[in-house]
């Protein structure tokens, strides 16, 4: 018999579980969308295929992923072909009640541009999203290895301290925009330092600053995380920051699982991770903390029911108010996905 490929369906399919907590409403703040990436596509059905697994996910966010740019014209204008695309979708979502609803995107934009091109980025990601636009991400991530990663970040050297990237990060302030961030571990400091330069700014990271597991990080995971603890308590003494609590799952984390026989079940996600997102929620505290599902790059790993039975067994003792916030409120509240 021939070993199943991680990340298919055929893959997936072989962790099953009941759904616990089924009609709890559900935002799920961070997925993307693309064509032909690890070797299938993920676009709205397939999106529509995970979100109605069982759980009731009623509305998602998308993260921009550096898709279906543009081929020609500025450069700095081609981000608009995914803000086209997506937009086009989000609109295609919408039309049936039965089905989640893409509510908000998230953009990218460089943003050491000049002021003038970034403002007019930021007005036609406007106009385009018609009402969806909520922020951008330009991401920090950088290693000195990034041939040890399967998705290796591609930001500029020391790109939260410029201060032309400063003074975009103003312009998205001035705006009411957010930004979101992904980076790793050990740029941490450096995203606190930005974080309290510009407490105007409404900063989510994602996915917990990624905490690596692999290359040179592979025998580091303990001494990483007493490191990791330590400055995510410093974060969350900038109340501006917000975090995502997902995206542990990427193969770069570290956990194996996308080279496993078989996905985990959400009893082996939670004793493998519980302590990352308890001690988020205990630093941030529900109110700043929201589920993500990073999907379809964790789906490398879990599949979407089990890996939200994860999220609801880790909150089983949590209050009804904390659940909420967690699973819904804070992701509406933080990028205004009101009705």
């Amino acid at each position: 018999m021939s070993k199943l490929e991680p990340g298919t369906e055929s893959w997936l399919e072989q962790v099953q579980e009941d759904i616990i907590d089924p009609d709890r409403p559900i935002i799920d703040p961070h997925h993307h969308l693309w064509k032909k990436r690890f070797g299938r596509d993920y676009l709205l059905e397939e999106l529509w295929r995970d979100t109605g697994s069982g759980h009731n996910v009623v509305k998602t966010l998308f993260m921009e992923c550096s898709a279906f740019y543009l081929r020609e014209g500025p450069e700095y204008l081609r981000p608009l072909g995914e803000t086209t695309y997506i937009s086009e979708l989000a609109k295609a979502s919408a039309e049936d009640e039965s089905k989640a609803t893409v509510a908000g995107i998230i953009a990218h934009a460089d943003l050491t541009l000049d002021a003038a091109k970034l403002g007019e980025l930021l007005d036609k990601h406007t106009d385009i999203c018609a009402g969806r636009f909520r922020g951008i991400r330009h991401a920090g991530a950088r290693d000195k290895r990034p041939e040890d990663l399967l998705i290796p970040g591609q930001a500029p050297a020391y790109l939260y301290g410029k201060e032309i990237f400063r003074a975009g990060l103003r312009s998205l302030a001035g705006r009411n925009l957010t930004y979101d961030t992904w980076h790793y571990h050990h740029q941490n400091l450096d995203f606190i330092d930005l974080a309290q330069a510009i407490p105007e700014c409404t900063m989510i990271l994602d996915h917990f600053g990624t905490p690596l597991g692999v290359g040179t990080y592979r025998n580091c995971r303990d001494e990483i995380f007493q490191e990791w603890k330590t400055e995510m308590r410093r974060l969350a003494k900038c109340p501006n920051v917000y975090v995502k609590l997902g995206g542990l799952a990427m193969p770069d984390n570290g956990f194996g699982w996308h080279k496993a026989d078989r996905p985990p079940s959400s009893d082996e996600f939670v004793a493998a991770q519980k302590r990352y997102y308890l001690h988020m929620i205990e630093c941030f505290g529900p109110e700043r903390c929201m589920f993500e599902s990073n999907f379809p790059v964790d789906r490398l790993s879990i599949s979407y029911p089990v890996l939200w039975n994860a999220f609801k067994k880790l909150t089983a003792d949590f209050s009804a108010d904390e659940k909420q916030a967690l699973f819904y409120g804070t992701a509406e509240r933080v990028y205004a996905l009101t009705d």
